[in-house]
């Protein structure tokens, strides 16, 4: 096979699913980011569309801003570290290439995800707000060469999301919310490349970016002085990225052809989201939230891409068929004096990789949270909030093909987990 014989759709990137699922390096299951406070971590964010506990509530239910004081400011950032290292059972050899053995390390690397909140009252019922966050994304690499470098070696996806939002209390009883999202996605993903079996290796490379729009809605029920009921919905938003592809080729490979540097599109639907929560405090010491959250991951079922410059060609379709998931949780809060709040959660979050499906980019598999966190008041309108989760993720097989150019397969096992550690200040004046 030469490198005019050389067909991009057979190695472009695993952008069916690596063009947006970067979850190995993502916390939530898929590739969502559930980390959009710290006030929150502690209770595995259990009852977070109910909770309202500060501005972070314009993520989680905007309505819930109705029960925020006056002004409030609220700055939060997550610090990330996955851990998905790869176990060869029973790989074979690319064509023409003896088994590369090294595993490819810790695919995983810290990350920030910082958050900013701000809520302001303009009547006692009317209160609007602002939220900069970054609800998908981060990154997974793994060191070269190894066993799976013609299916991913690095994969990274950025977003930030900017959310002004409004609530109103309609009544003692009813607050509903609105907000619109714009939404910047920015990705990156490389990979090893057999342009022929008698040439050395070459490798290529997929940036691309865009910016699109969406909403989220909340409504906060006020069940008596002690119990409150949220539901809440984002909606999904559809990114068209565009960037390009880039090769790295041996000589005499040419940029020419299939193999040409040149641009690139590809459109991708991020999952819309609804949850139902509740908070109930029982007496003056205890808070117990729950909380049921689905996601519709069965908007993705394959991705296209195709080249940019007018022919449309495509490059290859991948597809994928995710699930749709639930993710359950429990958080429980003890005031132990007016200063000091102790935070616990637990958490069952559904993947929505089915197993054949599961990829060297995407890893992914059900989790089981772990949570603590506190609080400490240094004023009444100064406080600071820091938290702790360990995410214990089940263990996962992998079955997949190497590209046709490449031949060869990843056969194995994925040993993952994640630990999260987050501070947050909320400032009311």
């Amino acid at each position: 096979m030469t490198y005019r014989n050389f067909k991009l759709c057979t190695i472009s990137l695993g952008l069916g699913a690596g063009m947006l699922a970067v979850s190995s390096g993502t916390w939530a299951a898929g590739f969502a980011l559930l980390e959009q406070n710290v006030s929150g971590l502690g209770n595995a964010y259990a009852g977070q569309a109910a909770s309202a506990q500060d501005a972070s509530t314009i993520f989680f239910n905007p309505a819930g801003m109705t029960l925020l004081p006056d002004r409030q400011v609220v700055l939060s950032t997550n610090g990330i570290k996955p851990s998905a290292t790869f176990s060869n059972t029973a790989s074979t050899a690319a064509t023409g290439r003896g088994l590369v053995t090294p595993n490819g390390g810790d695919a995983g690397d810290w990350a920030l995800v910082p958050a900013l909140y701000a809520a302001f009252a303009i009547t006692s019922d009317l209160r609007v707000g602002i939220g900069v966050n970054a609800p998908f994304g981060l990154k997974t690499e793994y060191d070269t060469p190894w066993t799976g470098q013609y299916q991913a070696i690095k994969s990274e996806l950025d977003t930030i999301n900017i959310n002004p939002s409004i609530a109103y209390r309609v009544n003692s009883v009813v607050s509903l919310g609105a907000g619109v999202n714009w939404q910047r996605a920015k990705a990156e993903l490389s990979q090893a490349v057999i342009f022929n079996p008698a040439l050395a290796n070459g490798s290529a490379k997929v940036e691309g970016d865009s910016d699109a729009w969406g909403y989220n809605l909340g409504a906060l029920f006020q069940l008596g002085d002690d119990m409150r009921i949220g539901v809440a919905y984002r909606s999904h938003i559809k990114q068209d990225l565009e960037g390009t592809v880039s090769f790295a080729r041996p000589f005499p490979v040419p940029n020419a052809g299939a193999a040409r540097d040149g641009p690139v599109s590809a459109s991708l639907d991020l999952p819309d989201t609804a949850s139902v929560s509740v908070f109930q405090r029982f007496g003056d010491k205890w808070d117990l939230m729950g909380d049921i959250t689905w996601t519709h991951w069965s908007r993705f079922k394959d991705l296209t891409v195709v080249r940019g410059d007018g022919a449309h060609e495509v490059l290859e379709t991948q597809v994928e068929n995710w699930d749709d998931t639930w993710r359950i949780s429990l958080g429980l809060n003890y005031h132990a004096s007016q200063q000091l709040t102790l935070r616990f959660g637990t958490s069952y979050d559904q993947s929505p990789v089915p197993d054949a499906n599961r990829t060297a980019r995407i890893p992914d598999n059900d989790r089981l949270w772990g949570a603590i966190g506190l609080q400490y008041a240094f004023t009444p309108g100064l406080l600071l909030d820091v938290g702790y989760a360990h995410l214990f993720v089940r263990k996962s097989s992998i079955n997949q093909p190497n590209p046709v150019s490449a031949g060869g397969s990843l056969v194995g096992n994925y040993d993952n987990s994640v630990d999260i550690v987050g501070v947050q200040l909320t400032w009311s004046f």
